[in-house]
């Protein structure tokens, strides 16, 4: 943290309370690495950048923007052999967030409500007699009432 803080006597204070504030004086240090490791790569990134897309009288040769592609893929190395030695048991891994959908399966346990859209007439255009049904279409869709859930179902008889 600061000078200040370091001179603190911190033996008056609970247990428990010296403890979190060491934990924050550790995090505190570990924010100050990261942040400086950070810096440290925006400059290594700045200066991939200035190399590639510089005007046409500063661009490096190939071996010059090589070698600056090491010194960036060295760095990297560095802050990820520190991520594996720095804490690896007090980091857990984390699960991905996985969308959950449930298409076309809704549960069968809630109230249905069936509506049937029939033809306005059964009688063949052509003439040729009534028509019967020879098939259907069937759809679901979730209705939210509030406090009550229901499925419509829509019957389109062909």
């Amino acid at each position: 943290m600061t000078a200040a803080t370091d001179d603190l006597d911190l033996s008056a204070l609970p247990l428990e309370y010296r403890a979190a504030f060491e934990r924050l004086q550790a995090q505190a240090a570990r924010v100050a690495e990261l942040e400086e490791i950070t810096r440290r790569q925006e400059h290594l990134i700045a200066e991939m950048h200035h190399a590639l897309y510089g005007k046409k009288s500063e661009k490096l040769d190939d071996d010059d923007r090589q070698l600056a592609f090491e010194d960036l893929q060295v760095a990297q190395a560095e802050v990820e052999e520190q991520k594996k030695t720095a804490a690896p048991d007090t980091e857990q891994p984390r699960r991905k967030k996985v969308a959950k959908r449930n298409r076309g399966n809704l549960p069968e346990g809630l109230e249905r409500i069936e509506q049937v859209i029939e033809p306005d007439s059964l009688e063949c255009p052509c003439g040729c007699g009534q028509m019967h049904k020879i098939g259907e279409d069937r759809s679901e869709r979730l209705d939210i009432v509030p406090a009550q859930l229901r499925v419509i179902v829509t019957v389109r008889p062909k």
